[in-house]
C-alpha cells in the first residue's frame, strides 16, 4: 500500500488532480452507463485534455477512487523539488488582492494577463496559468465572494442556525472541540488529573452524533482525526468493548464537514485526507459564530449533562459556591468516555429534539434506506491517513516506539539495508500494533514482538514506563510495561474496594461506641472534664 501522505507530491499537481477528480465524479454520476463519444468529448473540453487522456484518467479513478490516483508524476522529478520563488509568489498574491478581489469582478483570464505583465516587467518568467489559478483557489470562498460583491455565493456558503437544513443525512457534518466541565481522576492514584477535551461530530440533517473523541490533550490534528475516524466507521465493536447495547447506526463518509479555523482543521494532513476521500471542507469565516450553531448547541447540551457528575465545574464560577470540583472528582477518563457514550446513544439520540420535534434516531432510521452510504475505497489507507506518526530506525530487534517493541516478518528484508528512519503510524487507543512504511513506500502491519501481551492505550503505556523509570530501572521491556499496566488496573480495583470497606467499618464502629457510651450514661464521643477534690 502506498503512502497516503506522500510529501513528494507538488501542490500544483495535487490541486490539478483534485479538480479533475471532481469533474470525473460528476461525469460518472451523470453518466452511469456506457460512455458515449459525445460525452467523452465534452469532458475532454472541460478538462482541456485529449480524449485518450480522459479515458486514461477515468480508468485510473475507477481503480483508485481517490485524488492521489490522478496525480501526474513527472519522470525524474526529485523529491525535494523547489516551489515557486518568493518574488513571483508575491506578484501573484498582490495581483489577486489588488486586481482580482474587486467589485468590478475581473475574469480569471484578466488576472493571468496582469500577473504575466507584472512578471515580465520585473524581468521574471511568467508562471503557468495553473499555478495562478491554484493560488486563487487558496483564497477562502466567502472572502472572495464578499470582496467581489457576489452576494448569492456569499449567502450560499453562510449557514444560519434554524434555516440551514441539508436535504439528507451525511450531507453536512459539523465538528468542534470543547473543554469538558468536569475533572477526571488518575486510573492508579485516583488523584484529580484535570479537565479533558471533548471533540464532537454531528450530522446536521438528523442531529445524530456521528462520533466523538475524549482526551486530556488540547485540540490537535490527532483529536480531530480520531473523531473523524470514529464518525466514519461502524461502531458495533467499539460499543461492544464498552458493554453498551443501545444501537449507534451512524457510519459513512460525509459530503462536507463544517469546521472552525483552528490549526488542527487547517493541517495539511487533515486537508489532504478529506480531499482524497472526496470530503469538502468549509472553514468557519472569522466573526461568524452562527456558522457552527448546530454543533455548538449540541456541545452546550452535552456539557449540561456533565454538570450532574461529581467533580463538575458547572458553566461558571458563581454556580460552584463552596463546591470543590477537584475534591469531589471520581470518574477516570475511561469511565467518563463510557458515560458520554451512554448519554449519546440513550438520552440524546432517543429523546425528542426541539427543532426536529422527533428523536434524532427516528429521523436517521427514516432516511437510512435512502442514504447513499459512501465508505472509503481503501479503508486501511483512509485510516492511516489520519493517524499520528513518528519516525524510527529499524533495528535488528524491530521497531521501538514508546518503550514497546514491534516486529513483522515483512521487515526482515530491510534490516541492515537502509539507513533512513522509517515512518511509523500508530493508534493511541490501541498500541498492540503499528504500521511501518518500508523504503519501498508500502505500509506493513507490525505487532508486539511478544504476541502474548494484551492491548493497552498509549496513555497507559507511557504512564507505566514513567513508573518503571522512577524505580531506577534502565532497561524497560515491553512485557514489563504491559504487565505494569495490568497490575495498575488490579491495584485500582482492589484499593477502591478496600477503601470503601474500611470507611463502612469505621463508620459502623463509631456508631457502636456511641451507643454503648449512652447506655452507661456517658457520651464517649466527648471528653470527660477533670474535677479536682
Amino acid at each position: 500500500m502506498t503512502d497516503p501522505l506522500s510529501d513528494d507530491i507538488d501542490e500544483d499537481l495535487w490541486n490539478e488532480a483534485s479538480g479533475r477528480a471532481d469533474a470525473i465524479r460528476r461525469f460518472l454520476k451523470d453518466n452511469p452507463g456506457r460512455n458515449s463519444a459525445a460525452n467523452i468529448a465534452r469532458l475532454a473540453d472541460e478538462l482541456d485534455l485529449s480524449r485518450a487522456s480522459v479515458f486514461r484518467l477515468i480508468k485510473l479513478f475507477r481503480e483508485g477512487g481517490t485524488v492521489a490516483s490522478l496525480v501526474e508524476r513527472k519522470r525524474g522529478r526529485p523529491v525535494g523539488h523547489r516551489t515557486l520563488d518568493p518574488a513571483r509568489e508575491e506578484i501573484i498574491h498582490a495581483a489577486i488582492n489588488k486586481d482580482y478581489l474587486k467589485k468590478t469582478r475581473p475574469s480569471t483570464s484578466q488576472l493571468v494577463r496582469d500577473v504575466h505583465a507584472d512578471c515580465l516587467s520585473a524581468g521574471l518568467k511568467p508562471p503557468h496559468r495553473r499555478t495562478i489559478v491554484a493560488r486563487l483557489e487558496d483564497v477562502e470562498l466567502r472572502k472572495r465572494a464578499r470582496r467581489r460583491g457576489e452576494h448569492k455565493i456569499e449567502k450560499a456558503v453562510t449557514a444560519v442556525p434554524g434555516t440551514f437544513r441539508p436535504a439528507r443525512p451525511l450531507e453536512v457534518v459539523q465538528i468542534d472541540h470543547t473543554r469538558a466541565d468536569v475533572f477526571v481522576v488518575d486510573e492508579e492514584t485516583r488523584e484529580p488529573l484535570g479537565r479533558p477535551w471533548l471533540t464532537l461530530a454531528m450530522d446536521v440533517h438528523s442531529r445524530m452524533v456521528t462520533g466523538f473523541y475524549l482526551a486530556m490533550d488540547a485540540p490537535s490534528r490527532l483529536s480531530t482525526s480520531l473523531c473523524l475516524l470514529h464518525s466514519v466507521f461502524d461502531k458495533s465493536a467499539w460499543l461492544k468493548e464498552r458493554d453498551i447495547v443501545e444501537p449507534w447506526p451512524v457510519a459513512g463518509l460525509p459530503d462536507r464537514v463544517h469546521v472552525d479555523n483552528g490549526a488542527d482543521f487547517r493541517s495539511r494532513a487533515f486537508k489532504r485526507g478529506c480531499d482524497d476521500a472526496g470530503i469538502a471542507i468549509d472553514w468557519r469565516p472569522p466573526g461568524t459564530p452562527r456558522f457552527g450553531g448546530h454543533i455548538e448547541r449540541l456541545i452546550g447540551t452535552q456539557m449540561g449533562r456533565l454538570h450532574l457528575l461529581p467533580g463538575t465545574t458547572f458553566s461558571n464560577e458563581q454556580d460552584l459556591g463552596d463546591y470543590d470540583p477537584k475534591r469531589h472528582a471520581a470518574l477516570t477518563l475511561r469511565e467518563l468516555e463510557q458515560y458520554i457514550a451512554l448519554d449519546i446513544v440513550g438520552a440524546y439520540h432517543q429523546s425528542i429534539h426541539s427543532t426536529l420535534s422527533r428523536p434524532p434516531l427516528a429521523v436517521w432510521q427514516e432516511h437510512e434506506g435512502e442514504i447513499p452510504l459512501r465508505l472509503p475505497e481503501d479503508r486501511l489507507r483512509f485510516w492511516l491517513t489520519f493517524l499520528p506518526e513518528q519516525e524510527r530506525t529499524l533495528r535488528p530487534t524491530g521497531i521501538h516506539l514508546f518503550g514497546l517493541r514491534y516486529w513483522s516478518a515483512a521487515l526482515s528484508a530491510d534490516v541492515g539495508r537502509t539507513k533512513r528512519r522509517l515512518l511509523v503510524k500508530y493508534d493511541p487507543r490501541d498500541m498492540s500494533r503499528v504500521f511501518v512504511r518500508r523504503p519501498s513506500g508500502n505500509f506493513v502491519e507490525a505487532r508486539y514482538a511478544d504476541l502474548t501481551l494484551p492491548q493497552v492505550t498509549l496513555h497507559e503505556a507511557v504512564t507505566a514506563r514513567r513508573a518503571l523509570k522512577e524505580k531506577g530501572r534502565r532497561e524497560v521491556g515491553t512485557r514489563a510495561i504491559v504487565r505494569t499496566v495490568l497490575e495498575q488496573r488490579e491495584l485500582v480495583a482492589a484499593a477502591t474496594k478496600k477503601t470503601t470497606t474500611a470507611k463502612r467499618g469505621l463508620s459502623r464502629k463509631r456508631s457502636d461506641e456511641r451507643e454503648q457510651g449512652m447506655l452507661r450514661g456517658i457520651d464517649t464521643s466527648k471528653p470527660v472534664p477533670f474535677v479536682e477534690d
